[in-house]
């Protein structure tokens, strides 16, 4: 494998030349170089990975005043919840003193 000068991308062989598919970068092969390029035969799969059960409630809290007008609290928990209709996520916050809600800004 072999990765583009130029931009970073991987680079894929056409006959004698590396060609990079994003800038269209060309580079001559080296045969010797391509010989000492590491081959792992013998890859081993460990299963899946362990993933965290976002249905659980938090438990770690964070320090960050509370906006709630009749709380001084300091301390809240947050989640990331995805943006409904977006393509990205928003932390809600909850405080751990009064139960008020409220997402970051």
């Amino acid at each position: 494998m072999k990765f583009c000068d130029e931009c970073g991308s991987m680079m894929h062989t056409e006959d004698d030349t590396w060609v990079c598919r994003s800038c269209e970068n060309e580079e001559p092969r080296d045969s010797q170089a391509e010989s000492a390029m590491a081959v792992q035969d013998e890859q081993q799969d460990s299963g899946a990975p362990d993933v965290a059960d976002a249905t659980q409630a938090a438990t770690e809290t964070m320090e960050v005043s509370c906006p709630a007008p009749d709380c001084n609290s300091n301390r809240a928990s947050s989640e990331m919840m995805p943006k409904p209709g977006g393509s990205y996520e928003v932390r809600l916050f909850t405080c751990v003193e009064c139960g008020h809600t409220w997402r970051d800004s």
